[in-house]
C-alpha cells in the first residue's frame, strides 16, 4: 500500500537493552548475525555517532521519552524499588512525554516489553495498551507480565512473548495512526535461557569483536563473573540474534498489513555495553568510578520511513537521546515542537536527508555518580566531581581511549575550553530545584 499524503505516520519504536553498536552486522561486526537489523540499515538511515544520555537503563529511557536530562526528570539510576505494589511509584509523574502528546493528537499508543520507570501495574505516559515487564530484567523463560493492570503468568521465551504481543497490537490498531513501543530485555543479562540452537550456532565463534582485554583496575563484580566466559559470550550473541529474528517478524508483519510505507521504524538501545572490551563487562556502572567509554555511551540508531527518509545512508552527525523528543515530533508534523525548551534539538533535516547544521558536541550526563562528559568530534572530556579522576581522550588519534591526556601540558588549553563549555551547558539546562 502506498503512502497517502493525508495520512499521519505510524511509529514502531524498537529498543534493545544493553546493546552497543558493535553488536550488529551493519556496524561492522562480521561475527554476530543480525540480518533484520541490517535490513533496517539498508532501507533507512544509520547513525554512527548516537549517544545515550546516561549509560544506565532507567535514566536513559526517561530522557528518551521526556527530552530532558536526569537532573530535570529526576531519574538518576536504574530503578530498584517502586516497580510493583505495595511501594509502586510513577517516576515520570508530572512529566510530559512525547507519547502524551501523541495520545492527545490521536495516536493509539501501545507498549510491549520493558518499562522500568516505576509502577509497572499502571499504564502511563499516554499509553492505552500496556503489556510490560514487572521489573527491568530477569529470566527469559516463563516471565510474569503486566497486562493493563493485571499481573499474568506467560509461557515461553520472553523475546518471543514481547513480539507476539506487538504483533497482536498491529493487527488490532492498523486502521488508526499508532505508536508502538517494543522494548526488549535482550541482550541484558542473564545470558542463559536463550534458544539452544542459536546458542550452539556460536560454538565455533572466535569472538574477536569483543576481546577480553587486560582487566580494568576499576572493573566491577560482573567482570569477575564473566571475564573470558565463552558461555556468556555465546549467550549475549544468541540474545541479540534471537531478538533480531523477532524484529524480522515485526517488519514482515508491517509489510503484510500494507503498513510499511506509512510507518516510521526506529531501532536503538537504552545504553551501550562492554563484553570484555576495555577489560570489563557492563555499561557505565560496570566500573567504579563510573565510566564514560564509547562502548558505554554509544548506542545503535537506525530510522526507516520509506519515501520520507532516503534509504541506504549513513551519517556521522552527533545525536543524543534527548534529541529524539523534538526530532520525532517534527518528523510527524506536530506543532508542539515549538514548545520544547529542553537540551535537545531536532535532527529532522538529517533524518530526511535535507542537510542542515549538525551538533558540535554531545553531553552525556550520569548523576548517580558525579560524572559529566562532553564529547566533540575530536575530543572527549570526562569530569568527576569533586576530585576526579578526570579524563581527556583525543578520539581522532586514539579511538580506543587508551591514553588519558589529562596531564599532558600540551592539552591544557583543550581541557580548559571543554571544562568551561561543560560548565556553561549544565548551568543552562540543569534544574537544581
Amino acid at each position: 500500500m502506498g503512502k497517502k499524503t493525508n495520512e499521519r505516520p505510524n511509529v514502531v519504536f524498537i529498543m534493545a537493552d544493553d546493546q552497543g553498536p558493535w553488536a550488529a552486522g551493519c556496524y561492522g561486526n562480521e561475527e554476530i548475525r543480525t540480518p533484520n537489523i541490517d535490513r533496517l540499515a539498508g532501507e533507512g538511515l544509520l547513525f554512527e555517532n548516537f549517544f545515550c544520555t546516561s549509560p544506565v537503563c532507567s535514566p536513559a529511557r526517561a530522557s528518551i521519552l521526556t527530552g530532558k536530562l536526569p537532573s530535570q526528570h529526576g531519574v538518576h539510576d536504574w530503578i530498584r524499588e517502586g516497580n510493583m505494589p505495595p511501594n509502586a511509584a510513577e517516576y515520570l509523574e508530572g512529566m510530559r512525554c512525547y507519547t502524551d502528546i501523541l495520545d492527545e493528537r490521536g495516536w493509539q499508543c501501545g507498549l510491549s516489553g520493558k518499562w522500568h520507570l516505576g509502577n509497572s501495574m499502571s499504564p502511563q505516559a499516554g499509553f492505552s495498551h500496556w503489556f510490560c515487564h514487572r521489573k527491568g530484567a530477569g529470566s527469559y523463560i516463563d516471565q510474569p507480565m503486566v497486562r493493563n493492570g493485571t499481573l499474568q503468568q506467560t509461557e515461553g521465551y520472553l523475546t518471543d512473548v514481547i513480539t507476539d504481543e506487538a504483533l497482536r497490537f498491529l493487527d488490532e490498531k492498523r486502521e488508526s495512526p499508532f505508536y508502538l513501543g517494543v522494548h526488549y530485555t535482550a541482550p541484558h543479562s542473564p545470558w542463559t535461557g536463550h534458544p539452544e540452537a542459536i546458542v550452539a550456532s556460536y560454538e565455533g565463534c572466535r569472538f574477536a569483536s569483543c576481546p577480553q582485554e587486560e582487566r580494568h583496575p576499576w572493573a566491577g563484580p560482573l567482570t569477575r563473573l564473566s571475564y573470558g566466559n565463552r558461555e556468556h559470550l555465546k549467550g549475549y550473541f544468541a540474545a541479540v540474534t534471537a531478538m533480531d529474528a523477532a524484529i524480522g517478524r515485526i517488519l514482515d508483519k508491517l509489510e503484510r498489513l500494507g503498513l510499511q510505507e506509512r510507518t516510521l521504524v526506529i531501532f536503538t538501545s537504552d545504553n551501550g555495553f562492554s563484553c570484555g572490551q576495555h577489560g570489563f563487562w557492563g555499561k557505565g556502572n560496570g566500573t567504579f568510578p563510573i565510566n564514560m567509554y564509547e562502548n558505554s555511551v554509544k548506542v545503535p540508531m537506525l530510522v526507516r520511513h520509506p519515501g520520507v527518509i532516503p534509504a541506504g545512508r549513513r551519517t556521522d552527525a552527533l545525536m543524543s537521546q534527548y534529541d529524539i523528543f523534538p526530532t520525532l515530533l517534527e518528523h510527524l508534523g506536530l506543532a508542539e515542537i515549538g514548545n520544547y525548551n529542553g537540551p535537545g534539538r531536532s535532527h529532522c533535516d538529517v533524518w530526511q536527508g535535507k542537510g542542515g547544521k549538525e551538533r558540535e558536541d554531545v553531553v552525556v550526563y550520569d548523576e548517580y555518580g558525579p560524572v559529566r562528559m562532553i564529547r566533540t568530534r575530536q575530543w572527549k572530556y570526562v569530569h568527576r566531581h569533586p576530585f576526579g579522576v578526570h579524563e581527556l581522550y583525543d578520539l581522532k588519534r586514539d579511538p580506543g581511549e587508551k591514553q588519558n591526556r589529562i596531564e599532558d601540558q600540551s592539552c591544557r588549553a583543550v581541557v580548559g575550553e571543554l571544562r568551561a563549555r561543560l560548565s556553561r551547558w549544565f548551568e543552562r539546562y540543569v534544574n537544581t530545584a
